[in-house]
């Protein structure tokens, strides 16, 4: 599907909106910046693999505001989102490449009720419903696949710090995700105009391909080609902050 979604991307690129070429397709260009991304991502490897040990560190925001959080807890809670998030990203490509922001598919991973993110709980005391209404199936918090992305990968970037006096936007894994959101923001308001040949929506999203292979090196997570994003995951808090 990547291969495919490369090819397209590269047939867009004549468009005024790419400036940065989408992971796959720059590879096509030249020797030289072949080799010059091959060192960037080699850089990029060692120091998360620097950033593996178990350091605690501070996650900002949500249940985790004022708490201490390691890789390895903000692995288990964050990888299963954001891989699920990668997943559909990438499975709207095809889409996104066809210039039709009307298309369901990308309306969909916009649409703040497309997601169900807290599924419903009941709310019984000892198995009896005490309300007066007998109402205790609880309600279930939607939202879209994206405003779930972000969350997430913000939260798993900030944990991959060295100490905890580093300032969150000062982390590489912090700033891939903000540039990777500038471009998503912009998709997402193209999307909302929803026109039908639109150039330069398919330009941020070309742009943010390339930012979130970065991403995803750096918090250790497999490059967008692999092959692992073909599957859906499970957004649940896992057992393991290994890659499933």
């Amino acid at each position: 599907m990547l291969r495919k979604l490369c090819f397209l991307l590269a047939v867009a690129s004549t468009a005024d909106a790419f400036s940065l070429k989408p992971h796959g397709v720059e590879k096509a260009v030249t020797v030289s910046q072949v080799d010059s991304r091959r060192e960037f991502f080699g850089k990029a490897a060692v120091v998360a693999g620097l950033l593996a040990s178990p350091l605690p560190s501070n996650a900002s925001g949500g249940a985790t505001a004022g708490k201490y959080t390691t890789i390895p807890i903000a692995k288990r809670r964050y990888y299963g989102r954001v891989q699920q998030a990668v997943h559909e990203f990438l499975a709207m490509g095809p889409a996104v490449v066809t210039g039709d922001m009307t298309n369901p598919e990308i309306q969909l991973f916009f649409d703040v009720e497309g997601v169900v993110v807290v599924p419903a709980k009941r709310q019984d005391i000892n198995g009896q419903c005490t309300k007066k209404d007998q109402s205790c199936k609880g309600k279930e918090i939607r939202d879209s696949r994206w405003n779930d992305m972000k969350a997430s990968m913000y939260l798993l970037g900030n944990a991959f710090r060295i100490n905890q006096q580093k300032a969150p936007d000062n982390l590489p894994t912090v700033q891939a995700a903000k540039a990777f959101f500038v471009e998503m923001n912009a998709l997402e308001k193209a999307v909302k105009k929803a026109k039908k040949n639109d150039n330069a929506a398919v330009g941020h999203y070309a742009k943010a391909l390339d930012i979130l292979d970065t991403y995803l090196d750096l918090v250790e997570l497999p490059p967008i080609d692999s092959g692992h994003y073909e599957k859906e995951f499970s957004t649940l808090v896992g057992e393991s902050s290994r890659i499933t």
